[in-house]
């Protein structure tokens, strides 16, 4: 008889924060279509939603970003703490290192939201100084004037990005942000629900993201889309493919049954930005031909883009380089990490679920 395991089906918690419903196709943050805010709204007013479960007026928006902005400086001890790490230790191992080290006796139970601000600010300003460090170039420290996304780029790329490309890596970390109960949020909550600090939580979360089950990273539809290249050889390689048996990468997904949300908001972002990076534009192509032929090829199977899909298009749009793609969806999930855990606190009772023994019984 298989042992039972996974607890998938099993409602662990209620949350006022968001809603996935892989049936219908829908994602929900706190009453907002997720893809309408992907679009229309910035990381920072998302963010706010999601703390504090309502959006915010423009001032209070103009101030938020203004707070986040005063946040993202590396305090000096953590910039030792970085310099010490052996340059094989990954990113998302430095991230929870860096987590970890900013945990003041301030970050003591429960949590708040100045808290949850502070470590969703610094975490782009961790990654691009590794990143520096390990590239042996020059450190560029983070621009106040710059917004969340727009600031993260030009840390990496040491100039102000391009608006097409900021525009696109905005709206992938905001769908990024939240996706329920999955693996990382479950084992932020868990942790959080011992009354252990907020950086802690979040240490369990990046635990959880860095497995290939959970956080991986799109790396092989970035692969799929360079072999592929061009629009005029699009159909000729996906045909190819769907006559070999092969799978065409980025295209299906385990909860949505139907279009995943996700992938619909960064194809109308894409859209947006037509004709203003040859990667989008690329990406547009091939999901038309790929799910006009998956139907032939699979008909019934409603097989569709994934976020992984676009995720992709976009990480290669701005250059980013494989090793970077988890760390970068953290920076999104960051915040959907630590609005559950100041939920958990709300309502807090530990988590203590039971599991059954199949083991051998003593000798009488």
């Amino acid at each position: 008889m298989p042992k039972v395991t996974g607890l998938e089906g099993i409602v662990a918690a209620e949350t006022d924060i968001s809603l996935v419903d892989g049936i219908q196709g829908h994602l929900i943050y706190r009453g907002y279509w997720a893809k309408d805010l992907a679009v229309q709204k910035s990381y920072e007013e998302v963010a706010y939603l999601l703390w504090f479960g309502r959006l915010p007026d423009a001032a209070e928006a103009s101030g938020f970003q203004a707070k986040l902005a005063q946040l993202r400086e590396l305090p000096a001890h953590l910039k030792l703490i970085i310099d010490s790490l052996p340059g094989t230790i990954p990113m998302m191992s430095v991230l929870q290192t860096a987590v970890a080290a900013l945990a003041t006796p301030d970050f003591a139970w429960p949590p708040t939201a100045d808290q949850a601000a502070l470590l969703t600010a610094v975490l782009p300003t961790v990654i691009a100084y590794r990143q520096a460090k390990l590239n042996g170039t020059p450190w560029v420290g983070p621009d106040a004037e710059l917004d969340h996304t727009s600031n993260y780029l030009y840390m990496l790329i040491g100039k102000k990005p391009e608006e097409a490309h900021a525009k696109a890596l905005g709206a992938y970390l905001v769908l990024g942000m939240e996706h329920g109960m999955n693996a990382s949020t479950f084992a932020a909550r868990v942790v959080a629900s011992t009354q252990a600090d907020l950086a802690s939580a979040v240490c369990g979360g990046i635990g959880a993201m860095k497995g290939p089950l959970h956080g991986g990273a799109p790396s092989e539809v970035t692969a799929m889309l360079e072999e592929i290249g061009t629009k005029d050889h699009a159909e000729t390689w996906l045909r190819h493919v769907l006559e070999q048996g092969g799978r065409l990468m980025g295209f299906g997904h385990r909860i949505y049954k139907t279009r995943d949300p996700r992938a619909e908001a960064l194809q109308a972002v894409a859209l947006q930005l037509n004709g203003q990076d040859h990667w989008l534009d690329l990406a547009l192509h091939v999901e038309e031909t790929a799910v006009r032929l998956l139907e032939e090829y699979k008909p019934g199977r409603r097989l569709y883009a994934n976020v992984e899909f676009y995720a992709a298009a976009v990480m290669r749009a701005i250059d980013l380089p494989a090793e970077l793609f988890t760390p970068t969806f953290t920076v999104g999930r960051i915040v959907g990490w630590t609005a559950h855990v100041l939920e958990q606190a709300d309502v807090n009772r530990i988590f203590r679920p039971q599991s059954v023994y199949t083991g051998d019984m003593p000798a009488q």
